[in-house]
């Protein structure tokens, strides 16, 4: 009897950073499942999903993906300083030497290693942050290309170089903005630098430098980065995309000047992806020959949100991100006995 080859299984990993909760709790529901991909693309802020599930530097994809609600700031903290501090940092070489100088403090380390382990040493962890934090000095200026630093904590949780001997295909997308093209990178060729040029969201982190140009994120211009996917595979099976909120059940009346900045810079690149989505299936969804170039399936995840918690989804709390990460991996279970199939479960 001839043997049927197994279906190839591609995920598509997007932007938004707040969200990445959402998409890590689903993507814990699938390999929990055991589901494995042959090829991963990531785009802005899918990039550290992606990066977690394939190379973690400590654990396995699951506890490392679990954490990620550790971005968040208590909420105690959250509700008098709406400001993610803990992620976005200020610029400058002082303020580089200055989180060195707390990296190197085996006091306030030890203060962070226990923030996992209950709301009061959350709180306590979060504190010492908002005061180092408050007391870094900054060398903003007007002539600054970005407000923040960029991100500095990514090789204390990702492994690059184990990164290019994972099994499925994995790539990276990032714009030049020097010759005004996409780049796409693979697993043999990203790094640490490639990560933050691909995470350089403009006016919130300066163009990264490379040596053929200046980059931003990609996902500000391709959030879902389909198009040079299947110019790499112009057939997969099916292809696995976590669905972005959309921007109806993003929008509300801004509770302040820093809810109305959030969601000028979210709502577009939603809009954005969802459009491409569609597009991609209307119009290039075929190859020369008529043939659908992959199944496209899609992990709901408005159908488990409370609609009671929409004004609070594009914040950066404790208790929002761990509330979208919960989100998150209920809508993958529910994938997985709604694709169970197409998984091979």
């Amino acid at each position: 009897m001839a043997q049927t080859s197994k279906p190839t299984l591609a995920l598509v990993l997007g932007g938004g950073a707040p969200n990445a909760t959402l998409m890590a709790g689903a993507l814990v529901a699938l390999t929990e499942a055991g589901v494995a991909f042959d090829i991963i693309t990531a785009s802005g802020a899918g990039a550290i999903v992606g990066l977690l599930y394939a190379a973690p530097k400590q654990g396995d994809a699951i506890s490392a993906l679990s954490k990620l609600a550790d971005m968040g700031v208590s909420d105690p903290i959250y509700n008098l300083f709406p400001v993610n501090y803990k992620v976005f940092n200020k610029p400058g070489l002082l303020a580089d030497a200055w989180r060195t100088m707390q990296a190197r403090n085996p006091l306030l380390q030890a203060i962070q290693q226990q923030a996992d382990s209950g709301p009061a040493q959350r709180l306590l962890a979060d504190w010492t942050s908002l005061m180092m934090a408050s007391l870094c000095p900054s060398g903003l200026s007007s002539d600054s290309q970005g407000l923040c630093a960029h991100v500095p904590f990514i090789e204390q949780i990702v492994d690059f170089d184990k990164l290019k001997d994972i099994q499925p295909e994995f790539y990276l997308n990032a714009y030049n903005i020097t010759h005004g093209l996409m780049r796409c990178w693979d697993k043999r060729e990203i790094n640490h630098d490639h990560f933050l040029a691909a995470l350089s969201f403009p006016f919130i982190y300066p163009p990264y430098q490379l040596e053929d140009g200046y980059y931003i994120e990609g996902a500000a211009i391709d959030t879902l980065n389909f198009k040079r996917l299947f110019e790499l595979h112009p057939h997969i099976d099916y292809t696995i995309v976590f669905d972005v909120l959309g921007s109806d059940k993003l929008l509300h009346p801004p509770r302040d000047l820093y809810d109305a900045w959030v969601q000028s810079i979210i709502v577009p690149l939603t809009a954005i992806a969802r459009d491409d989505l569609k597009l991609f299936q209307a119009l290039h969804n075929r190859d020369e020959d008529g043939r659908p170039r992959t199944e496209v399936l899609k992990i709901d995840f408005e159908d488990q949100l409370n609609p009671e918690g929409q004004r609070e989804q594009l914040d950066w709390s404790y208790s929002n991100l761990d509330r979208l990460y919960q989100t998150g991996y209920q809508a993958g279970k529910k994938a997985c006995q709604q694709y169970a199939r197409q998984f091979g479960l």
